[in-house]
């Protein structure tokens, strides 16, 4: 039995498929259009599928739309129009838009079955495929579960679940505009970023002193004795924050604040780190009070998180070293972009009611490439210097140590917005400027952005401060302070509170990059190398063009993709080596 999951409704446009439960494929949109969250989040246009992926899905499996059982999308139309006819806060800022949004929605079961599916088609609440997208994925039997992000169908921001077997209860909510994720759009167009720079924040709050701003945010945001939370709604006016251009009412963070936004081209202030990190200090004691809270009601000892706000690593170690649950999962594509996932299993387990596939125990669910595709895109290129190494982990992690940049590309594509060592770029750990000359010279960003290390799985426990083991550190959802005999190994990818988004990387789960970096510990005593996506102010790259495209355009010093090692010839000769 197949399963097609589909995200197209706002942003994030992905496909997934399932196969008798068992996930065969998976991939955003973005990464085969180029277009930044596959495409603009517009009433109008919900049921702009998202072709590419869905067809990457189909053909791995080598089926048509015609094979498919069921397709199902992260939406609920019942709910929006209840939003709607209850005069309920919306996320587009004119009931003409709202209308728009929900006459536009059959379009999507319609193009599919114009397009040959003759299954049944499913729609799932966007909440309630994030929240499958964490607990169908995991292996656990029982846990309770936290959505959080800045709205649902519905008129809610964040929902507490229970999952039991194959049914995911909703137990709690937390109603808009009280939003988390709308709190952090906000205050990104606040600092003179975009409506979607909520990385840039995160990482921009390491910088602060929260101190500053704490009473402040408390008269924004707060707990309650519920277990949830409130928010200023007059002050902090979310239904004014537009993404095309990205713009937003910040008076009222302006008048309790005491600070005027920032235009994008004043530079950064310490004023701006601890509006950042104060911002991020309530993100931690909101989430971490409705944690305890969920442990309180559901009795689970296991943990799953899910939504936008899942994508905070900082905020992830807190809400589970400091709270009570035993385990913790979190799927890699925690964000909009697993809700076709989500969508699938929801059907899978809770619909159909049929057993429970395996955990999802890594992201490499995205297109690869064979040799001889990977070859053919090398010929093509003129001015490329092209080897074939007999030790190919050897001679990466030999260059590494020399300093060079490497992009590596190798395997399927990750899902989820954190490159996992297939779609890569790598350098040696060690020193700070290697650092400074990626965000410089290769990926052309801020200076405070961290760029992140993968490390040897079981070297973890050597280097970093983990008070509870979980799999979320292999997908980069958790950060962990390093230990302090370490500091003077690791100035790269230390980021200046001197902790490190972690990928620790299992042999079982990526052998070949697991030798690349056990490579270079041989060579340096140091078991992990800086990881940063393969990209450049661009979605990360998919195919072997788009690897050969940003190779050529940056100062990466070579790309190793596939088994061929690639660098740019600077002489006159064009190509020195055969790709055979």
């Amino acid at each position: 039995m197949y399963i097609l999951g589909i995200n197209s409704v706002y942003h994030e446009s992905s496909a997934a498929l399932l196969k008798d439960g068992e996930l065969v494929a998976s991939a955003e949109e973005e990464r085969f259009n180029r277009v930044k969250h596959g495409k603009q989040a517009r009433a109008d246009n919900p049921d702009e599928l998202p072709m590419n992926a869905i067809r990457f899905c189909l053909d791995k499996a080598g089926i048509t739309l015609a094979d498919v059982d069921h397709v199902t999308c992260a939406a609920d139309p019942a709910e929006i129009q209840a939003v709607k006819d209850g005069g309920l806060p919306s996320p587009w800022d004119s009931t003409e838009k709202q209308s728009l949004f929900l006459a536009t929605l059959p379009g999507i079961p319609k193009k599919f079955a114009e397009s040959g599916f003759t299954g049944d088609f499913h729609w799932v609440a966007h909440h309630t495929a994030h929240g499958a997208s964490a607990y169908f994925a995991s292996a656990f039997p029982d846990a309770a579960v936290l959505v959080v992000d800045a709205l649902g169908d519905d008129a809610y921001s964040t929902r507490f679940y229970h999952g039991r077997g194959n049914a995911l209860e909703c137990v709690q909510s937390v109603r808009y505009p009280a939003s988390i994720g709308y709190l952090w759009e906000l205050v990104s167009v606040f600092l003179g970023f975009g409506v979607y720079d909520a990385a840039k924040v995160m990482g921009l709050a390491a910088y602060g002193d929260p101190a500053r701003f704490t009473e402040g945010f408390d008269r924004l945001a707060w707990t309650t004795e519920d277990g949830g939370f409130d928010m200023r709604h007059d002050l902090l006016k979310f239904s004014d924050i537009l993404y095309y251009p990205p713009s937003a009412d910040t008076s009222g963070l302006e008048s309790v604040l005491g600070v005027r936004p920032r235009r994008p081209d004043e530079p950064l202030g310490d004023v701006h780190h601890d509006v950042a990190a104060a911002l991020q200090e309530k993100t931690n004691e909101l989430v971490l009070h409705m944690a305890r809270h969920l442990h309180d009601v559901t009795g689970a000892t296991r943990l799953c998180l899910a939504g936008g706000v899942a994508l905070n690593c900082v905020t992830n170690q807190v809400a589970f070293e400091q709270g009570p649950f035993d385990e913790l999962y979190v799927q890699p594509a925690a964000h909009d972009g697993g809700l076709a996932l989500g969508a699938a299993l929801h059907v899978w387990n809770a619909i159909l009611g049929q057993k429970r596939g395996s955990e999802m125990r890594h992201a490499y669910w995205g297109p690869s490439y064979s040799e001889a595709e990977i070859e053919k895109e090398l010929s093509a290129r003129d001015g490329l210097v092209v080897e074939r190494p007999e030790d190919f982990e050897k001679r990466v992690a030999h260059l590494l140590g020399e300093g060079h940049v490497i992009g590596l590309f190798q395997g399927a594509m990750e899902l989820g917005p954190r490159a996992l060592g297939n779609r890569s770029i790598i350098g040696d750990p060690r020193s700070r400027s290697m650092r400074d000359d990626l965000n410089h010279k290769v990926k052309h960003r801020e200076y405070f952005r961290p760029l992140a290390p993968s490390v040897l799985s079981e070297a973890v426990p050597e280097w970093f401060e983990v008070a509870k083991e979980t799999s979320a550190g292999d997908f980069m959802l958790m950060a962990y302070p390093a230990k302090a005999d370490k500091y003077d190994r690791m100035g790269a990818v230390l980021h200046v509170d001197n902790t490190c988004r972690i990928q620790a990387v299992r042999a079982d789960v990526n052998p070949r990059f697991h030798r690349i970096i056990s490579e270079f510990e041989a060579l340096t005593g140091v078991p992990m190398v800086l990881n940063t996506s393969f990209n450049d102010q661009e979605p990360i790259i998919c195919s072997p063009a788009d690897a050969l495209a940003t190779f050529l355009k940056t100062e990466i010093d070579y790309l190793a993709i596939g088994p061929f090692l690639v660098r740019k010839d600077v002489s006159e000769g064009g190509v020195e080596g055969a790709a055979g």
